[in-house]
Protein backbone atom coordinates (compact mmCIF):
# COMPACT_ATOMS: atom_id res chain seq x y z
CA UNK A 1 0.00 0.00 0.00
CA UNK A 2 1.18 3.53 -0.66
CA UNK A 3 3.00 5.55 1.98
CA UNK A 4 0.87 8.01 3.88
CA UNK A 5 -2.32 6.03 3.29
CA UNK A 6 -4.60 5.69 6.31
CA UNK A 7 -4.79 1.93 6.77
CA UNK A 8 -7.24 2.11 9.65
CA UNK A 9 -10.13 2.30 7.17
CA UNK A 10 -8.82 -0.39 4.80
CA UNK A 11 -10.77 -3.62 4.40
CA UNK A 12 -9.14 -6.59 6.10
CA UNK A 13 -8.89 -8.49 2.82
CA UNK A 14 -6.95 -5.58 1.31
CA UNK A 15 -4.57 -5.58 4.24
CA UNK A 16 -4.06 -9.33 3.85
CA UNK A 17 -3.16 -8.88 0.20
CA UNK A 18 -0.70 -6.16 1.14
CA UNK A 19 0.89 -8.31 3.84
CA UNK A 20 1.29 -11.13 1.32
CA UNK A 21 3.62 -8.83 -0.62
CA UNK A 22 5.46 -8.01 2.64
CA UNK A 23 3.92 -4.59 3.44
CA UNK A 24 4.98 -3.97 7.04
CA UNK A 25 2.50 -1.14 7.62
CA UNK A 26 -0.38 -3.42 6.59
CA UNK A 27 1.01 -6.13 8.89
CA UNK A 28 1.11 -3.64 11.78
CA UNK A 29 -2.52 -2.69 11.09
CA UNK A 30 -3.64 -6.35 11.03
CA UNK A 31 -1.84 -6.98 14.32
CA UNK A 32 -3.43 -3.87 15.81
CA UNK A 33 -6.91 -5.04 14.78
CA UNK A 34 -6.48 -8.64 15.90
CA UNK A 35 -4.21 -8.42 18.96
CA UNK A 36 -6.97 -8.11 21.56
CA UNK A 37 -8.77 -11.16 20.17
CA UNK A 38 -5.50 -13.12 19.86
CA UNK A 39 -4.36 -12.38 23.40
CA UNK A 40 -7.78 -13.24 24.82
CA UNK A 41 -7.85 -16.55 22.93
CA UNK A 42 -4.35 -17.46 24.12
CA UNK A 43 -5.24 -16.55 27.71
CA UNK A 44 -8.29 -18.80 27.58
CA UNK A 45 -6.22 -21.63 26.13
CA UNK A 46 -3.22 -21.52 28.43
CA UNK A 47 -4.49 -19.75 31.54
CA UNK A 48 -1.27 -17.73 31.96
CA UNK A 49 -1.31 -14.05 30.94
CA UNK A 50 2.44 -13.71 30.38
CA UNK A 51 2.66 -16.92 28.37
CA UNK A 52 -0.46 -15.92 26.41
CA UNK A 53 1.17 -12.65 25.39
CA UNK A 54 4.31 -14.51 24.26
CA UNK A 55 2.24 -17.02 22.30
CA UNK A 56 0.19 -14.24 20.68
CA UNK A 57 3.39 -12.56 19.52
CA UNK A 58 4.71 -15.90 18.22
CA UNK A 59 1.44 -16.49 16.35
CA UNK A 60 1.65 -13.08 14.68
CA UNK A 61 5.21 -13.83 13.59
CA UNK A 62 4.01 -17.13 12.12
CA UNK A 63 1.26 -15.20 10.38
CA UNK A 64 3.92 -12.99 8.74
CA UNK A 65 5.96 -16.03 7.72
CA UNK A 66 3.07 -18.14 6.39
CA UNK A 67 0.56 -15.65 4.99
CA UNK A 68 1.77 -16.32 1.46
CA UNK A 69 0.09 -19.74 1.82
CA UNK A 70 -3.33 -18.15 2.38
CA UNK A 71 -5.23 -18.45 -0.89
CA UNK A 72 -8.40 -16.54 -0.02
CA UNK A 73 -7.96 -13.25 1.87
CA UNK A 74 -11.61 -13.43 2.97
CA UNK A 75 -10.75 -16.61 4.94
CA UNK A 76 -8.13 -14.76 7.00
CA UNK A 77 -10.00 -14.96 10.33
CA UNK A 78 -10.33 -18.74 10.32
CA UNK A 79 -6.82 -19.16 8.98
CA UNK A 80 -5.38 -16.94 11.74
CA UNK A 81 -7.34 -18.93 14.36
CA UNK A 82 -5.68 -22.13 13.07
CA UNK A 83 -2.27 -20.45 13.25
CA UNK A 84 -3.01 -19.42 16.85
CA UNK A 85 -4.20 -22.88 17.92
CA UNK A 86 -1.24 -24.55 16.22
CA UNK A 87 1.11 -22.14 17.98
CA UNK A 88 -0.47 -23.02 21.32
CA UNK A 89 -0.31 -26.77 20.65
CA UNK A 90 3.32 -26.63 19.50
CA UNK A 91 4.29 -24.70 22.63
CA UNK A 92 2.48 -27.26 24.74
CA UNK A 93 4.35 -30.10 23.03
CA UNK A 94 7.70 -28.30 23.52
CA UNK A 95 6.98 -27.81 27.20
CA UNK A 96 5.94 -31.43 27.61
CA UNK A 97 9.22 -32.53 26.02
CA UNK A 98 11.19 -30.29 28.37
CA UNK A 99 9.21 -31.17 31.48
CA UNK A 100 8.54 -34.87 31.09
CA UNK A 101 7.29 -35.10 34.65
CA UNK A 102 4.08 -33.32 33.61
CA UNK A 103 1.55 -36.09 33.21
CA UNK A 104 -1.18 -35.16 30.74
CA UNK A 105 -3.24 -38.10 31.95
CA UNK A 106 -3.52 -36.81 35.51
CA UNK A 107 -7.16 -36.61 36.51
CA UNK A 108 -8.67 -33.14 36.47
CA UNK A 109 -8.94 -31.33 39.78
CA UNK A 110 -11.83 -32.58 41.87
CA UNK A 111 -13.96 -29.66 43.01
CA UNK A 112 -14.66 -31.51 46.28
CA UNK A 113 -10.97 -31.15 47.16
CA UNK A 114 -11.23 -27.35 47.29
CA UNK A 115 -11.49 -25.62 50.67
CA UNK A 116 -15.04 -24.62 51.60
CA UNK A 117 -14.23 -20.91 51.36
CA UNK A 118 -12.92 -21.28 47.83
CA UNK A 119 -15.80 -23.54 46.78
CA UNK A 120 -18.37 -21.04 48.00
CA UNK A 121 -16.58 -18.02 46.51
CA UNK A 122 -17.88 -16.62 43.27
CA UNK A 123 -15.64 -17.84 40.43
CA UNK A 124 -15.42 -16.17 37.10
CA UNK A 125 -15.21 -17.95 33.78
CA UNK A 126 -11.44 -17.58 33.46
CA UNK A 127 -10.87 -19.26 36.81
CA UNK A 128 -13.36 -21.98 35.95
CA UNK A 129 -11.67 -22.59 32.59
CA UNK A 130 -8.31 -22.85 34.34
CA UNK A 131 -9.70 -25.73 36.43
CA UNK A 132 -10.44 -27.83 33.35
CA UNK A 133 -7.85 -30.26 32.03
CA UNK A 134 -5.80 -28.77 29.20
CA UNK A 135 -7.57 -30.81 26.47
CA UNK A 136 -11.02 -29.91 27.85
CA UNK A 137 -10.07 -26.22 28.09
CA UNK A 138 -8.79 -26.27 24.50
CA UNK A 139 -11.92 -27.94 23.07
CA UNK A 140 -14.40 -25.90 25.14
CA UNK A 141 -12.66 -22.62 24.27
CA UNK A 142 -12.58 -23.39 20.56
CA UNK A 143 -16.20 -24.63 20.53
CA UNK A 144 -17.92 -22.05 22.72
CA UNK A 145 -15.45 -19.17 22.62
CA UNK A 146 -14.49 -19.33 18.95
CA UNK A 147 -17.63 -20.95 17.53
CA UNK A 148 -15.77 -23.83 15.91
CA UNK A 149 -17.65 -27.05 15.17
CA UNK A 150 -16.48 -30.36 16.59
CA UNK A 151 -15.21 -31.30 13.13
CA UNK A 152 -13.23 -28.08 12.78
CA UNK A 153 -11.69 -28.59 16.22
CA UNK A 154 -10.76 -32.16 15.30
CA UNK A 155 -9.17 -31.00 12.06
CA UNK A 156 -7.30 -28.12 13.72
CA UNK A 157 -6.01 -29.99 16.77
CA UNK A 158 -5.54 -33.45 15.32
CA UNK A 159 -7.70 -34.96 18.07
CA UNK A 160 -10.19 -37.67 17.08
CA UNK A 161 -13.75 -36.36 16.60
CA UNK A 162 -15.15 -38.52 19.42
CA UNK A 163 -12.48 -37.22 21.80
CA UNK A 164 -13.31 -33.62 20.87
CA UNK A 165 -17.02 -34.24 21.50
CA UNK A 166 -16.25 -35.84 24.88
CA UNK A 167 -13.96 -32.98 25.95
CA UNK A 168 -16.53 -30.36 24.94
CA UNK A 169 -19.39 -32.15 26.70
CA UNK A 170 -17.45 -32.98 29.87
CA UNK A 171 -15.82 -29.55 30.07
CA UNK A 172 -19.11 -27.74 29.49
CA UNK A 173 -20.82 -29.81 32.19
CA UNK A 174 -18.06 -29.02 34.67
CA UNK A 175 -18.21 -25.31 33.89
CA UNK A 176 -22.00 -25.24 34.33
CA UNK A 177 -21.73 -27.06 37.64
CA UNK A 178 -18.91 -24.85 38.95
CA UNK A 179 -20.61 -21.64 37.85
CA UNK A 180 -23.93 -22.73 39.38
CA UNK A 181 -22.18 -23.62 42.65
CA UNK A 182 -20.48 -20.22 42.70
CA UNK A 183 -23.71 -18.29 42.18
Amino acid sequence: MARGVDLSQAAEASLVLAVKVRDQAAFAELVKRRQGWMRALMRRLCGDAALADDLAQEAFMKMWDKIANLDQPAAFGGWLRRVAVTTYLMDKRRRRAVFEEIDEKAPPMDEASLPDAAASARVDLEKALARLSAPERLCVTLNHGEGMSHGEISETTGLPLGTVKSHVQRGTEKLRRWMADAA
